[in-house]
């Protein structure tokens, strides 16, 4: 079965990942070029944004309703150069749970390994539904508020004239083009980590299997022992790799649902509500799954001690098996945590924190204007 199927399906349609099977220069230069072109949309809807924000922006509710597309954009952005420069690290990733100690030895372990791999695909399929949703639904809004009085769906600052038909056909397409694109990009980049995320929950398990068996041979318990460390040594390197984008995210995601929420509270249109608040919700949701999964393995990492308590048959063991089964029952105490750069630890505690400072963010500005 091949790791991450799916979710690497996504991530070469949002243009960070070059399929595997399209090897000819042809297709390279193929994908390539959709890849720059999706790259260049998205700086150049950035750049706009923000180039708006400083000879435009007059005041708070001016300033809100550029900053938090910009912000999503430029984020995604960064997600999609950090994915094309780090691709042969995440290739690396996904290659070392096809081989040992973290491969599956027998038909147990492929059924275990078969249900996580479902989970990141219901996973990513959810998420991606959510994104879609969302990206239609502030489509729709743009349609019927927005072009038909020939406005851009962003404001944005341009070095030329838009006020033709043409120009800006093309400027608001390029427009929706960037947001789509800023959304297929998160979806792609979330579902990578979080599937790594099941995928260390998947080891576990599979080590919790194996640790049953150790009554049938010495070596079965060195392996496990080894497969432990290996298991702690890779969820290090998923944190390290990928803490960089969770940490950027988590700042982006406050402030953008500081910026929606002050947005709620102040529009007067039902429609643009209305998408604010699927928009809003999108952004919740991105930073919930983080949390969640990681709050999960640490779940899982803690209860393997536990499971070897009560699964495995104490009785029939020598006293070294004991011991190095009471070792690794000692280590699991010590939970498997994942962390945006060692600021704010990804469980569930975070993301209600999160949504407490965003709120009282929100009250600031919200006293400010009046």
């Amino acid at each position: 079965m091949r790791v991450l199927k799916f979710t690497l399906l996504i991530c070469a349609f949002a243009g960070c990942w070059q399929p595997s099977s399209w090897t000819s220069l042809f297709k390279h230069i193929i994908y390539k070029t959709y890849a720059m072109f999706l790259v260049t949309a998205l700086c150049i809807f950035s750049m706009s944004q923000f180039m708006n924000i400083v000879l435009n922006v007059e005041n708070s509710d001016e300033f809100t309703d550029s900053l938090y597309m910009m912000l999503t954009v430029f984020v995604a952005g960064y997600k999609q150069v950090y994915m094309w420069i780090d691709r042969k690290k995440v290739m690396v990733l996904i290659n070392v749970l096809t081989e040992k100690p973290f491969a599956i030895c027998e038909i147990r372990e492929a059924m275990i390994q078969q249900k996580f791999e479902k989970m990141v695909e219901n996973n990513t399929l959810r998420y991606l539904i959510l994104v879609m949703v969302t990206i239609i639904s502030i489509v729709l809004t743009s349609v019927f508020t927005e072009f038909t009085e020939r406005n851009l769906t962003y404001k944005a600052w341009f070095p030329f004239d838009y006020s033709s038909p043409v120009i800006y056909f093309l400027v608001y397409i390029h427009q929706l083009i960037g947001m789509a694109t800023s959304g297929i990009v998160n979806v792609a980049c979330e579902s990578v980590i979080c599937g790594f995320l099941l995928y260390i929950c998947c080891q576990l398990e599979i080590l919790e299997y194996r640790l049953t068996k150790i009554t049938h041979s010495q070596r079965i318990l060195h392996d496990c022992i080894r497969h432990h460390n290996h298991i702690f040594k890779y969820a290090c390197t998923v944190n390290k790799m990928f803490s960089k984008i969770i940490a950027l995210q988590f700042a982006v995601s406050m402030l953008v649902i500081c910026s929606n929420l002050y947005r709620l509270a102040t529009t007067s249109s039902y429609v643009i509500f209305i998408s604010l608040m699927i928009y809003t919700g999108a952004m919740l949701a991105q930073i919930f799954i983080y949390c969640w999964f990681g709050n999960e393995v640490k779940t899982k990492s803690l209860q393997l001690a536990n499971n070897i308590y009560n699964k495995v048959e104490w009785p029939v063991l020598s006293n070294s098996c004991k011991k190095d089964l009471v070792l690794i029952m000692k280590r699991s105490t010590i939970p498997i945590e994942f962390n945006s750069m060692y600021i704010l630890t990804l469980n569930l505690d975070s993301f209600v924190a999160l949504l407490k400072m965003s709120y009282s963010v929100f009250n600031l500005l919200h006293q400010t204007q009046e």
